[in-house]
């Protein structure tokens, strides 16, 4: 029997989502919701997470709930296809986290190597939070919660799955087959996984300020374009230039089409083409820039547009994560009765609790 798809996904709410985003995961999301087989999907604007590095600037948080959310509906995240939730509104993902940490030790979750990578570059050092982490068993409650088979994920995000699969091996293996095996599912473009910032360094940030918003106007868009990072040994035109690890490729390779090229920039017929040219020599940086420009504000144009009206209705906004977030707790509370019916820890479901303790009484 196949088994129905169910798909979780989601974002800290830390500031408005950029086009890091939107290729990583936004884009795919946008497909999947379409896709027949899929049963149900959940998309989660993970407060409680993003709470556990900005626990002292709590209105940060608050205040990007609905930027989010906004982000979501204006790519066409649709609502009468997808169950959107704040994390911090299901207290049932509060209860599964402290089971779990039950079954995993602080040793393994030094060892996670997304952990450590942004332990490192938050330079927390000896006084990360208690809650950052558990960062990974915080997700694997969020993911088990609803069943959810698929996670569509970046790359650096793979060892978070890793750990949630071992999460739901050892507790299957103490308690009986309750959670669901999650299975990551990757970009397919792998120039997806993770998206250079603007000024080269190895992932887009919002902390480190290196981001292309959605939301960004297009003079905002233009300055951040025409100032990107390119190949530093390209000084001339008809100096030859590196293409590998210069993010305006890399930009082009995650969001220019043929058909882009055929309307932007009709001396080439495709990427393959300009890359050519820029790597021989003869094609100066300004040009690419000014092509880049042309195919991102073909793309963010009617993202942006969509969100300023949806800006104009916040009650429809705040309407959509408030239903949301009640269909979303029904279901996750259906998942804590099994968890807790398994761990023999549901007293006072029935009378099964005090008909076995009366037994174990009367034979002493």
């Amino acid at each position: 029997m196949k088994m129905e798809k169910i798909i979780l996904t989601g974002d800290r709410p830390t500031g408005r989502l950029h086009v890091g985003h939107y290729v990583g995961s936004l884009r795919r999301r946008v497909e999947l919701q379409n896709e027949l087989d899929i049963k149900k999907m959940y998309v989660m604007i993970a407060d409680t997470q993003a709470l556990t590095d900005n626990a002292k600037n709590p209105s940060k948080i608050r205040d990007n709930v609905l930027e989010v959310a906004l982000d979501y509906l204006a790519c066409g995240l649709d609502p009468k296809k997808i169950n959107f939730f704040v994390q911090s509104m299901i207290p049932e993902l509060c209860e599964l986290t402290m089971y779990y940490m039950n079954l995993v030790t602080v040793a393994r979750l030094q060892r996670n190597p997304t952990v450590k990578s942004e332990i490192q570059m938050r330079d927390f050092a000896a006084t990360i939070p208690s809650g950052f982490l558990n960062y990974p068993v915080s997700q694997a409650a969020d993911i088990t919660a609803f069943k959810a088979n698929i996670i569509p994920v970046g790359e650096d995000q793979l060892p978070m799955i890793e750990q949630c699969q071992e999460i739901v091996a050892k507790f299957n293996n103490i308690y009986g087959e309750v959670l669901v095996n999650p299975r990551a599912v990757l970009p397919e473009k792998s120039v997806c996984n993770r998206l250079p910032g603007i000024d080269g360094k190895a992932k887009m940030s919002k902390s480190l300020g290196n981001c292309i918003y959605l939301s960004d106007e297009p003079e905002e868009l233009k300055t951040k374009v025409m100032s990107m990072f390119t190949d530093p040994k390209h000084l001339r035109v008809s100096d030859p230039g590196e293409v590998e690890g210069n993010p305006v490729f890399t930009y082009l390779r995650a969001f220019a089409t043929d058909e882009h090229f055929l309307e932007f920039c009709p001396d080439y017929k495709n990427l393959a083409e300009m890359e050519e040219h820029y790597t021989r020599g003869g094609l100066g940086d300004v040009k690419v820039k000014r092509f880049l420009l042309a195919v991102l504000e073909s793309t963010l144009k009617p993202i942006r547009e969509r969100r300023k009206e949806l800006a104009k209705n916040l009650d429809y906004v705040y309407d959509v994560l408030k239903t949301g977030s009640l269909q979303a707790e029904e279901a996750a509370s259906k998942t804590l009765a099994e968890v807790r019916a398994a761990m023999k820890i549901n007293y006072f479901d029935g009378s099964d609790f005090l008909d076995e303790q009366k037994v174990r009484f009367s034979a002493k």
